[in-house]
């Protein structure tokens, strides 16, 4: 039976293999509820012939103000982690398993809150196409909801991260890396604390470069 406040996005997938038709069409997506608060659809950024892709938890306030994803402060950090791990920003395709923002108001202030696991069901249909459009050798998945969208399963950052393994039959040949959401570096408010936890980003996306790169 097909939940009327989450149908799923499928019916709005087009049948293409170009991300911009794809990102297009979810501006018109009404796939779960989130689309009614959200200012507008936040879909990809980067090139589609990428080899990395990288896919975070969802668009936070700025991003869905300005319709790209990770032009906030997580995005500004990791960034600086790609560029640390000598990755060219622009040669990376970046995106979010859940397309609109979801949050809860305080005041004036819109906070984020963690999609669910039917926010992700419902978004899976395009995170699935844009996975068949980019074919990308390695897939980097920015915190849990991000590798449960891509793993089909929880996830245990900790325990799992930075560490190549094969993804699901429907992403071969791509791996599959997990690690953690700069947000999560954002809340460290001790710099000593901060400092290994951004090297330990860094060599992450090292390892998820290294793969990336032609035989």
């Amino acid at each position: 039976m097909v939940d009327e406040e989450r149908p799923g996005a499928q019916r709005w997938v087009p049948d293409t293999t170009a991300v911009s038709a794809l990102a297009e069409a979810a501006a018109s997506c009404h796939g779960c509820e989130l689309y009614r608060d959200a200012t507008q659809v936040v879909f990809s950024a980067g090139p589609q012939e990428s080899p990395l892709m990288l896919v975070g938890e969802q668009p936070g306030d700025q991003e869905d103000q300005r319709g790209r994803p990770f032009v906030g402060p997580a995005g500004r950090l990791l960034a600086e982690a790609l560029t640390a791990a000598a990755i060219d920003t622009k040669t990376v395709y970046l995106t979010n398993a859940v397309k609109h923002f979801r949050f809860e108001r305080r005041g004036k202030a819109r906070i984020h809150k963690t999609p669910d696991v039917g926010n992700i069901t419902a978004c899976l249909p395009w995170l699935e196409a844009e996975l068949q459009a980019v074919r990308p050798a390695v897939v980097v998945c920015l915190g849990a909801t991000a590798g449960r969208a891509v793993l089909g399963r929880p996830v245990r950052i900790g325990a799992e991260r930075g560490a190549l393994m094969p993804g699901p039959e429907r992403l071969a040949p791509a791996q599959v890396l997990l690690t953690t959401h700069p947000s999560a570096l954002l809340r460290l408010r001790d710099p000593a604390d901060r400092e290994p936890a951004f090297g330990q980003l860094v060599a992450d996306l090292a390892v998820a470069r290294d793969a990336a790169k032609p035989a």
